[in-house]
């Protein structure tokens, strides 16, 4: 019997190295739950790697003012809008933030192509640590 693993493709834009550590977390969680897990830069990314992955990891830290306007930075924005049609594949949303968040999931939603169902788990951290309840809600997802 030959036993397919579901492949994972985690995705970050990392300015003071905060976003890179939480999605190395991330990475090493996947791998624990079992995926075939694969962790790059948004600089190293290549659509090819896209091929035949079940979860699409997609991260940034957030920018903005400190309560209000949250946005991701530019780079993260010229990615995400170079991504093709993203339907089919499992997508979790995950950012680093100082004060909250705000509309920050709502603004990268807004610039990815895919069902809205297509996002099955948005995360968050403050500094770069993957909590217990967001490793316990990421098995969930990958059990599923």
């Amino acid at each position: 019997m030959n036993i397919v693993m579901k492949r994972a493709l985690i995705t970050y834009c990392s300015r003071t190295g905060i976003t890179k550590r939480f999605a190395l977390q991330i990475h090493m969680a996947c791998k624990r739950n079992g995926l075939d897990a694969t962790l790059v830069s948004i600089e190293e990314f290549n659509k090819d790697t896209l091929a035949g992955v079940d979860y699409l990891f997609l991260g940034c830290w957030t920018h903005g003012l400190i309560v209000l306007f949250q946005h991701p930075d530019k780079p993260w924005v010229d990615f995400a809008r170079s991504l093709p049609d993203l339907d089919g594949k499992k997508i979790v949303l995950f950012t680093t933030y100082k004060v909250a968040t705000g509309s920050m999931f709502r603004k990268m939603r807004q610039l990815i192509k895919c069902q809205p169902s297509g996002i099955v788990l948005e995360l968050k951290s403050r500094d770069g640590t993957l909590s217990e309840t967001n490793a316990r809600l990421l098995k969930e997802i990958i059990s599923n």
